[in-house]
């Protein structure tokens, strides 16, 4: 019986840390998306994004089927929810610059490094979570950091926006580029909130 729970605890550490990598695998393939618009890396984006779903589906079945868990339920739930959407966010980023056909700027650049670093952040604190995690912890601050840095070059870049020429076509474009840097801002929350369960998983366990 105890091997039974043992496994299962495994199994849920297991499966949000294979999302957590595949978040990670992710970011990387916006930054370099972001650099060149390759429509492949797009489609390996894609991809990534089909395959977390997957993993996420299948712990939400665990979970339903399971009744002792390593830690809260909903903290499971919501630990998974949260890293799956950064994903989400990621990848409806690059679906947006496709659909409104807009280039990269450089704040599009500096807030897809930020959020890769922040997805490995958020990675390293659900690895650590089991056996250190005073370590997961800061991990977690690490990534709320590098969060508060993505806001920072986000309001930038809507000031950047506002100060260009007042005409129709400059407009257009500043409501393209700013549902562009929604969706960065939305996955930089999310990581965030990813981070904020982390930490009440540690106090919980203590």
């Amino acid at each position: 019986m105890f091997r039974l729970f043992k496994r299962k605890d495994d199994v849920f550490h297991q499966l949000i840390a294979q999302q957590a990598s595949l978040t990670v695998e992710g970011l990387a393939l916006l930054c370099k998306y972001v650099e060149d618009q390759s429509r492949e890396v797009a489609e390996q984006l894609s991809l990534k994004e089909s395959e977390a779903d997957e993993v996420r589906r299948i712990l939400i079945d665990e979970l339903n089927h399971t009744f002792n868990t390593p830690f809260d339920r909903e903290d499971i739930f919501r630990l998974s929810r949260t890293i799956d959407d950064v994903l989400d966010y990621a990848y409806s980023t690059v679906n947006e610059m496709e659909i409104l056909n807009v280039q990269p700027t450089k704040y599009v650049q500096r807030i897809a490094s930020l959020l890769k670093d922040a997805a490995y952040e958020i990675q390293q604190g659900v690895l650590r979570l089991e056996n250190h995690p005073g370590v997961a912890t800061e991990h977690a601050q690490r990534a709320k950091a590098l969060e508060n840095r993505v806001e920072q070059v986000y309001r930038e870049a809507i000031a950047d926006l506002f100060s260009g020429p007042d005409n129709i076509g400059h407009v257009v474009q500043m409501l393209k580029m700013r549902e562009v840097y929604r969706h960065l801002s939305n996955a930089a929350d999310r990581g965030d909130e990813a981070a904020n369960v982390i930490a009440d998983i540690v106090v919980k366990r203590k």
